[in-house]
């Protein structure tokens, strides 16, 4: 399978990252490991989570997410060797800490390599710019964590331009690991990231997977009134997309969907799949029958036309 670098480190991807917000929290623990399970029969190896998925569920603390995908690590030897494994720290983890200073990503990578059973992060990033933390004492928190074999590479999630910008130059000038990865919310739905860290990215080969690459489910097409996605999980992030710049991305969608033999799904992850400078989009699913189809989109190519048409559809999205 096609595999794509991150930034400058050693790891290789398949075009293609399975998101694990949703482990142990809208997929329990037995879909959990089918989907992750077939994702890797399917041949393919990155797998994202992060520290605080799922906190925001009634009864959750965070780590649930982790957990599941350790307990599936336990229950299936040999296959930690065979996946990249991507991890994030930073967000408020209420009594646990939130930020990036040295003491919190250093205690909470300890808690994420047991909940995850295992020896080492693949790709440790940090989740949220921490403004009030100077970034080399997060460099160096990360620079003590690769030394021990704990980290492979570091990534960044939700930074601007400016800021990583200022990481990597010091990670240049003083020798310390560098943001091999960044992780952005970009999807056709919200392309603002072309504007600043799209050059930046690809001038610094700077590896990017974009989450919400299906703009939280949007783009699947199953939510085109308030009323589709009332009482859903993912409700409140699809209301701002239910307008009419929205809906007639929807049509564009459906149009080159059609053309293609596809599902509406799978066309708007492999318009992320082909755009230049992008490692992998992510996206998450619920059951094997979903995740069938999402992995159908690293199989498909869009015609130029097609691309032309989404890029068309979706350009008010690259500033917002």
């Amino acid at each position: 399978m096609d595999k794509r670098r991150i930034g400058r480190s050693d790891l290789t991807v398949a075009p293609f990252c399975l998101g694990g917000n949703v482990f142990g929290w809208t997929a329990d623990e037995t879909a959990s490991f089918a989907i992750l399970d077939r994702f890797v029969e399917c041949g393919f190896d990155f797998i994202d989570t992060a520290d605080v998925y799922s906190r925001w569920a009634p009864g959750h603390v965070g780590g649930e997410s982790e957990a599941v995908i350790g307990r599936w690590l336990a229950a299936r030897p040999g296959v930690r060797d065979r996946i990249v494994l991507a991890t994030k720290v930073g967000m408020d983890l209420g009594e646990a800490g939130k930020g990036l200073s040295a003491r919190h990503i250093e205690r909470a990578c300890e808690a994420s390599l047991q909940r995850l059973r295992t020896d080492r992060i693949d790709l440790y990033q940090s989740h949220l710019d921490d403004g009030d933390v100077p970034l080399d004492e997060t460099l160096r928190a990360y620079e003590r964590l690769i030394a021990a074999g704990k980290v492979r590479a570091i990534g960044a999630s939700n930074y601007g331009a400016p800021r990583l910008a200022e990481a990597l130059a010091l990670s240049a000038t003083a020798g310390l690991p560098r943001y091999d990865c960044l992780q952005p919310d970009y999807s056709l739905a919200a392309r603002g990231f072309e504007a600043e860290l799209e050059p930046l990215c690809r001038a610094e080969q700077v590896g990017v997977i974009g989450y919400f690459s299906l703009a939280a489910g949007f783009l699947t097409g199953k939510y085109r009134s308030a009323e589709d996605a009332a009482g859903r999980a993912r409700e409140n992030r699809v209301a701002k997309y239910i307008n009419p710049r929205g809906l007639a991305l929807l049509d564009a969608l459906d149009a080159v969907a059609a053309a293609h033999g596809a599902s509406p799904a799978q066309v708007a992850l492999a318009w992320v799949i082909a755009r230049p400078g992008i490692t992998a989009p992510i996206a998450s699913a619920t059951s094997v029958a979903q995740l069938d189809e999402l992995l159908g989109a690293a199989r498909l190519t869009l015609s130029a036309e097609a691309i032309d048409r989404l890029d068309r559809a979706s350009a008010d999205g690259i500033e917002g």
